[in-house]
């Protein structure tokens, strides 16, 4: 399906000259390619230099700066090899300009080589950094030595990419080479008026440019040739969207009307009236599952804003219409914590709730899911096991998926295929920037809680250096001895070599010693069944101090744990953080935060601590977590479904992703099938981009 003037650029990467099955792998791990079969020509050309070294500086020997790169060129004097049996000392080759006199430094030369690079008396250029010692120049192995009949070959500007061991800027280049010589001229996409305002360059003009920058202008995300890459690919994702919102709504939804009865009868119940923004987002959302259409819609809430009472007002409305409404969680954890939840709310006003995990095993797993097939099941919560294709529903109306940034858009795709046109709601924890929104949820309606639930106090957060956690543990004994809970996370499972961070292990067995049987340890690697019996006894309070991992960063409910010692806060992300600190504060007592710290800390370490400390508002602290990281890290892994831009930043071209959306809504709107010229050229988009996927939504072609 892929267009043939492609096919060049979709090559192996091992498909370059130079490039054997070593240097393919070192490739694809640099492009963050998984293995080298997977990684492609295009790839390569995604890799965009970060920075460049200018050797456009030419200053003469007695005038070139301590510490800086020059470019020289002058008159080989003489060689001064080692003394015979003293091959560990270095290997000297002096040459003169009319300034002075520089010495190029060699360690563990072998063979005859310096000779021949650089004969007597022949004039060279080299370039490289200069360093004085006792008023002499040196250049310790120079990064370029050529004939004077050479120096064109001397890259004047070089580009420096992000490598990985084993691989030199050299070898590197000569891929790129490589690879932009393979670079067709592709037919544009770009809208003639758009591309002459922004004063774009043809893309393959783009790459070139980034790849052969001439200053640092270039290399600056604002250049043109890095904005018009950035639009091409805000354009590919959000055109990927948009044919998923045309899929998920192509084909009409089916009306959920209900008198609201049993939402009235759930409010009965509750010790407390819903927030203002958690009603607004129940009539959103009911009032798009009364509509013709399909209903998409993201549901945004802070830590504790109450996202599964809206969840559960949604399906109760579904299953007042006779139909069936699914929770699906990323985690096992996560689930049963929503089936507790909801199962007692659904018992008052007599609604059938089931849980369907991996782990629900022989005859429950067969009872469960001949209930889900007769209908008997009303309500069903679980994990991927929801979608299996053993699993089949009576008459499944709405899907409701939390946490959705680590699903991704094909899996909800599949969830949705097990119903009728199913309504589909995605909830997220995750307080996200409006220009992540758009790049990664830019096909649904947006609904956001921002009111915490009446009765819930602000928690205290405090900056404590490491070399007071001896304080930290006698203030727990004191917490825990009236009776208090505590959380103790950890950024490590187990010791490591290659990291001097304490692990959770360790600090469970030094807390073990003072505490004793009071302390518990959950992390991702423990069986399912030991976590959930550990997380039973912390909520029981057999257990009352819990060490953990962040396994516990989302969903975990206990409502009478009021401490979160985060241990080394410095290693975690603003986001992350704020969602670990959200695990407390969740009942009427007030609760703390303590974020431990080794210093000294950075700068950016700094501002994360500060930001963490001073506020409580999630999205904020999303939005400055996007400043300080980029949204790459913002909502964890590139592989858990959030955008993860090779060449875009949502930092530096948000203006160009608003561009991209209406442009790709034009497009959809005008175009639906992408049969016209420009449509088809998009479909060429879309492919370059690795959106595959997208297109196959348009069916063959």
């Amino acid at each position: 399906m892929r267009p043939a003037i492609l096919d060049p650029l979709f090559s192996p990467v091992a498909s370059l000259s130079g490039v054997g099955p070593k240097l393919a792998e070192l490739i694809a791990r640099v492009t963050g390619r998984e293995d080298a079969e997977d990684c492609r020509v295009v790839d390569l050309l995604f890799h965009a230099p970060v920075s460049i070294i200018d050797r456009r500086n030419r200053p003469g020997i007695a005038l070139a700066p301590q510490g800086a790169i020059v470019t020289i060129q002058g008159r080989v004097d003489r060689h001064q090899p080692p003394p015979p049996g003293k091959a560990n000392l270095p290997y000297r080759v002096f040459l003169h300009d009319e300034t002075g006199e520089l010495a190029l430094t060699f360690f563990r030369v072998k063979g005859n080589w310096l000779e021949k690079a650089l004969p007597l008396d022949e004039e060279v250029m080299v370039s490289g950094k200069v360093d004085w010692f006792n008023g002499r120049p040196s250049m310790v192995h120079p990064d370029f030595m050529v004939k004077m009949s050479e120096a064109d070959s001397l890259p004047l500007v070089e580009p420096v990419y992000p490598l990985t061991a084993g691989l030199s800027p050299k070898v590197l280049r000569r891929a790129l080479d490589a690879a932009l010589a393979r670079m067709p001229e592709l037919p544009d996409w770009l809208d003639a008026t758009l591309a002459e305002r922004q004063g774009f360059p043809s893309l393959s003009q783009s790459f070139r440019r980034l790849h052969d920058p001439r200053d640092e202008t270039d290399v600056d995300p604002r250049s043109a040739a890095r904005r018009r890459l950035a639009y091409d690919e805000f354009l590919a994702g959000q055109m990927s969207l948009a044919l998923v919102r045309q899929r998920l709504r192509r084909v009409p939804g089916r009306p959920v009307r209900s008198t609201g009865q049993l939402a009235n009868r759930i409010r009965s119940t509750l010790p407390f009236a819903l927030t203002g923004s958690q009603e607004r987002a129940v009539a959103d959302i009911l009032e798009d599952m009364a509509g013709e259409d399909r209903m998409v819609r993201l549901l945004q809430g802070d830590v504790g804003a109450g996202k599964t009472l809206v969840a559960l007002m949604a399906m109760a409305a579904a299953v007042e219409a006779g139909s069936q409404a699914v929770l699906m969680a990323p985690t096992e954890i996560l689930a049963r914590q929503h089936y507790a939840t909801i199962s007692k709310l659904a018992a008052a006003v007599g609604l059938s709730v089931d849980v369907l995990t991996g782990r629900t095993k022989g005859r429950d797993r067969d009872a469960i899911v001949e209930r889900i097939a007769s209908g008997e099941a009303q309500i069903i919560i679980g994990t991927h096991a929801l979608f299996q294709d053993a699993v089949n529903y009576h008459d499944l109306v709405l899907a409701v998926v939390d946490e959705q940034h680590r699903f991704g858009v094909h899996q909800r795709l599949r969830l949705t295929a097990k119903g009728v046109t199913p309504h589909m709601l995605v909830m997220t924890a995750t307080p996200i920037p409006r220009t992540l929104v758009l790049a990664a949820f830019g096909d649904m309606d947006v609904s956001k809680l921002t009111e915490k639930p009446a009765g819930r106090k602000p928690i205290q957060t405090v900056t404590i250096p490491t070399e007071r956690t001896g304080e930290i543990v006698a203030r727990l004994r004191t917490a825990l001895s009236e009776g208090k809970k505590a959380y103790w996370i950890c950024p490590l499972v187990e010791e490591s070599d290659a990291s001097d961070l304490m692990s959770a292990e360790e600090r469970f067995a030094v807390l073990a010693k003072e505490f004793g049987r009071d302390v518990g340890l959950v992390h991702g690697r423990m069986p399912g069944a030991d976590k959930d019996a550990v997380m039973a006894a912390f909520k029981a309070g057999t257990v009352r101090l819990l060490v953990a991992t962040t396994v516990v960063e989302v969903g975990v409910d206990v409502p009478d744990a009021t401490i979160m010692v985060i241990e080394h806060a410095e290693r975690f992300g603003l986001a992350q953080l704020h969602q670990l600190r959200g695990r407390v504060g969740r009942g009427s007592d007030a609760s703390t935060c303590i974020l431990l710290y080794k210093g000294p800390l950075s700068e950016t370490g700094h501002a994360r601590l500060s930001i963490l400390r001073d506020s409580e508002d999630g999205f904020l602290i999303a939005e400055e977590d996007l400043k300080l990281r980029g949204e790459g890290e913002l909502l964890g892994t590139r592989q858990s479904g959030t955008p993860g831009f090779r060449i875009a930043s949502l930092e530096a071209h948000a203006d160009l992703l608003e561009t991209a959306r209406k442009d790709a809504g034009y497009l959809i709107e005008k175009d639906p099938d992408l049969t016209s010229e420009r449509g088809k050229n998009v479909r060429t988009l879309l492919y370059l981009f690795r959106r595959d996927e997208a297109v196959r939504f348009l069916g063959a072609g």
